[in-house]
């Protein structure tokens, strides 16, 4: 019984901390994505799976919302055309409020608040991040809200 016990709780501990070991590199891998961003490194297209969910949320000035969705390649490209306007400006956003909860096998959802420069207001976003088979991390979906309208032309209603 003793050993059955034992054998348990060795699981248990090796399990945990495994899990925990996950968490900490999927932080690992979003600090690594600010950085890469606030840099406008581009590293930062390799971060996504090719099959990734992207959504802008669009907060319209009556303080409703409208999802935008995309693919990855329609986003990497419209961000490359956006990064040397903002990179011009010095635009860079800051992340607090971060939170990583696990959602699956290997898979972690991380929520914050990103506060662009230059604003005083705060918008809500979260990615998923997921363990790929080779050890690499990858964003599967992301949401980040924008105050940006012209996000709404994109919509499909």
């Amino acid at each position: 019984m003793k050993k059955t016990l034992a054998s348990i709780i060795a699981l248990l501990f090796v399990t945990l901390s495994a899990s925990a070991d996950n968490k900490d590199d999927a932080l690992k891998f979003f600090n690594n994505y600010v950085s890469a961003a606030n840099s406008y490194s581009p590293t930062i297209a390799g971060m996504y799976s090719p099959n990734a969910k992207i959504i802008r949320q669009v907060v319209k000035p009556d303080g409703t919302t409208q999802d935008v969705t995309t693919n990855t390649s329609t986003y990497i490209t419209q961000m490359k055309i956006g990064q040397a306007g903002a990179k011009l400006r010095n635009y860079k956003n800051n992340y607090s409020n971060i939170s990583v909860t696990e959602v699956g096998n290997d898979k972690y959802k991380i929520s914050s608040l990103r506060q662009p420069t230059g604003e005083n207001y705060k918008l809500k976003t979260y990615m998923i991040v997921q363990k790929q088979p080779d050890g690499k991390w990858q964003i599967v979906e992301e949401l980040m809200q924008t105050k940006v309208q012209t996000f709404l032309k994109y919509a499909k209603n």
